[in-house]
């Protein structure tokens, strides 16, 4: 599975953006979805997860309220909503897909990973 993410920039703070990830493959529908983040100086943390099916998701409580992760199975997409953006959001911002069902917040459980998105938050 190759990810392409797309649809980062520069925002104000309060602002929203979109993130999108577009994936080959027909097994799109099979992986479970992830975002991760990784700001400068960081370590690459969780943003948020979503089932194969679209039906179950999982957010980090830094996000959670505020963000929204969404799938098109149809279309090979993933989706992340992002609202009320903050400076502390400021991250280069990672698709990620996973061959387990389970929903996971996990880095190792991962397998896939696209080149990322850099989202930028301007106080």
């Amino acid at each position: 599975v190759q990810l392409q993410a797309s649809g980062g920039g520069l925002v104000q703070a309060g602002g929203s953006l979109r993130l999108s990830c577009a994936a080959s493959g027909r097994t799109f529908s099979i992986y479970g979805m992830g975002w991760f983040r990784q700001a400068p100086g960081k370590k690459r943390e969780f943003v948020a997860t979503i089932s194969n099916s679209g039906s179950s998701t999982e957010y980090a409580d830094s996000v959670k309220g505020r963000f929204t992760i969404s799938r098109d199975n149809a279309k090979n997409t993933v989706y992340l909503q992002m609202n009320s953006l903050k400076p502390e959001d400021t991250a280069v911002y990672y698709c990620t897909a996973r061959k387990v069902l389970y929903l996971s917040n996990r880095y190792g459980d991962y397998d896939y990973w696209g080149q990322g998105t850099q989202v930028t938050v301007s106080s």
